[in-house]
């Protein structure tokens, strides 16, 4: 493969599709925002409760935990309703709640209790706004290109995750986190600009089945096509691991950086954003790959387990990036390979649901996450927090691996590619 033709690759779904530039561009200017204001409100409960872990923590429960408890339900809906309206209404609805929490800051009267209320409304809004934002992308590209597209929306909030916190860190020590959730609000401007001059007779049909699925039968079924399907089983089960001890950044970067590393809020957007980089890096890397692919995403999840244990004995805050930048490389390789495979297998008329089952993994374990990191942070440390999760991480990512080549060995050697045709992949077939 040369240079020129993976660089070509690299950018495809963004030369061909205008709808998917506008959404595209429409994302450069929220997600800077969004990552302003997570860096920003998890560092004004470390201010209100005087450096509390277990507090960040309670406020992971708070975003997540709504998603923990209905996100299946959002797929059901994400199969049902029209994609494009939809995401209007819930972009809206976060600008509105992004809106409330700047009031209160601005105004200097924020309350531990009505973070965790703000947060918990914002929560509420993934549910639907999750699968319903995935599962539109195949609509801006097709199927053909939909692993670049993924990779790409991979890259870009991650370029997002690079200078939104190190903006933030700067905003925060010299005016207040207070502007932070005003950016953010004015934000949301751009994408619902977006959604709105998109062309509907340029968006790819999907075939959703002659019946809209009931939302009880409609989640029974997506769980059991996951169950069934090896492949998309194998996705979920390593995600579920690494995603409810490990990715829980939100919590440990913060803590990371007021207590092991004794520093303030600019070396927390330091932190985000040395992992923002490593992490653009690796989806720059997946958008350039010819297809998705069990080596990919297995080499991810290995290095980033690899990455926490190296994390933990650092002391010094230049070392600490240093090796952030290999964790959001290798997170950000594991996590989008992951996604393209279960898009690329699933057939339309479940894709809202099984990425909704996705989400509940990634996101809706992030409550009970967010409270063990903030725990053992507390209780024990960081650098014991990242040598349990960092070990069990490789452990999963091995087991992973273990069952690849032993479902080779049976198929004659030869090699197994998540998303390819064949018994896992049902009526679907993900070859480009």
């Amino acid at each position: 493969m040369s240079v020129g033709s993976a660089s070509s690759r690299t950018f495809a779904s963004l030369r061909r599709h205008r709808n998917y530039r506008l959404y595209f561009g429409g994302q450069v200017v929220s997600l800077s925002g969004t990552w302003m204001q997570n860096v920003a409100q998890a560092w004004l409960i470390i201010v209100l409760t005087h450096g509390s872990a277990f507090a960040v923590g309670a406020l992971a429960l708070c975003q997540f935990g709504p998603y923990a408890l209905l996100g299946l339900f959002g797929g059901s809906l994400a199969d049902r309703i029209n994609g494009r309206r939809t995401l209007v209404f819930t972009q809206s609805a976060s600008m509105a709640v992004a809106a409330a929490l700047a009031g209160l800051t601005l105004t200097h009267s924020a309350q531990v209790w009505e973070v965790f209320l703000i947060a918990t409304a914002s929560g509420a809004i993934l549910i639907v706004d999750t699968p319903v934002r995935q599962a539109f992308t195949i609509q801006m590209v097709g199927r053909s290109e939909l692993p670049n597209a993924i990779a790409l929306n991979s890259s870009l909030f991650n370029a997002s995750r690079v200078f939104g916190p190190g903006i933030a860190g700067i905003l925060i020590a010299t005016t207040g986190v207070g502007i932070c959730f005003l950016i953010n609000a004015v934000s949301y401007l751009a994408v619902v600009g977006a959604l709105l001059l998109m062309r509907e007779d340029e968006l790819y049909a999907v075939n959703r089945g002659a019946t809209r699925p009931k939302l009880l039968r409609g989640i029974g079924e997506g769980l059991a096509y996951s169950w069934r399907t090896r492949s998309v089983r194998l996705v979920l089960l390593l995600m579920l691991v690494i995603s409810t001890l490990a990715i829980n950044f939100n919590v440990l970067l913060p803590v990371l950086a007021s207590k092991t590393l004794a520093s303030g809020p600019e070396v927390f957007g330091l932190l985000s954003a040395t992992f923002g980089v490593g992490a653009l890096v690796g989806a720059l890397t997946s958008a350039s790959l010819a297809r998705a692919s069990t080596r990919a995403m297995l080499i991810g999840a290995v290095g980033f387990g690899a990455s926490l244990l190296a994390l933990a004995p650092q002391r010094s805050v230049w070392a600490a990036c240093v090796v952030l930048v290999f964790t959001g490389f290798t997170f950000s390789l594991y996590s989008s390979q992951s996604n393209s495979s279960l898009q690329m297998v699933v057939p339309d008329r479940l894709r809202g649901r099984v990425l909704s089952l996705y989400g509940y993994v990634f996101f809706g374990t992030a409550p009970l996450g967010g409270l063990f990191t903030g725990w053992m942070c507390d209780r024990y440390g960081a650098w014991l927090y990242l040598l349990i999760v960092g070990g069990i991480s490789v452990l999963a990512a091995g087991a992973g691996v273990l069952t690849v080549r032993t479902r080779s060995a049976r198929h004659g050697g030869r090699p197994s590619r998540l998303g390819m045709g064949g018994a896992d992949a049902g009526t679907m077939t993900a070859r480009e």
